[in-house]
């Protein structure tokens, strides 16, 4: 298979599958280094593929997805237990976090991919941050982020809205 072939299979992987795949998963699949793949990755997104990276690995964004509802939200934490207790609380009201936003005072807006949707992603993604001991995107903001955040209904954002407010976690524009 020449690397056109590995990457028209790599687009449908992808596009076949509602969650996300891992380099290493895609490196085993085509018999390839992972540093092929993420080159791969790189010349499809410069073709104009949607690929994100998240934690979890690489995805495209269905037409499903599309049809949901995008918000966004700002809140503020301290430390990874309210780090994981805000996403939790996004996730167990019904919505799935999409990415994470700070306004850097130098290099303005920073936004991750997070993608996440389910209690066992996020415990994954406090872990690792733990793990590498990593400061999380927010602690260059003091705390300070945005979270782009998909719902099913205008009715799940207000309450997840109402249960980060109750929590602390929501700063209001007031």
């Amino acid at each position: 298979m020449d690397s056109e072939q590995r990457r028209r299979k790599i687009v449908d992987a992808l596009s076949s599958k509602n969650e996300s795949i891992k380099g290493t998963e895609l490196s085993k699949m085509f018999k390839v280094s992972r540093q092929v793949i993420v080159q791969d990755i790189a010349i499809l997104r410069a073709k104009g593929e949607e690929i994100l990276a998240t934690p979890q690995g690489y995805m495209i964004f269905t037409k499903a997805s599309k049809k949901k509802i995008l918000k966004a939200i700002v809140c503020k934490h301290k430390g990874y237990d309210e780090i994981e207790d805000e996403l939790k609380t996004i996730i167990d009201m019904g919505g799935k976090v999409v990415d994470v936003i700070v306004d850097h005072p130098i290099y303005s807006e920073i936004k991750i991919p997070l993608m996440l949707s389910s209690r066992i992603e996020i415990d994954e993604f406090v872990y690792n941050l733990k793990r590498q001991n990593a400061e999380p995107l927010s602690s260059l903001t003091e705390g300070v982020h945005i979270h782009t955040i998909e719902v099913p209904s205008i009715e799940t954002y207000e309450k997840i809205l109402i249960e980060l407010e109750e929590k602390g976690y929501l700063i209001n524009e007031k």
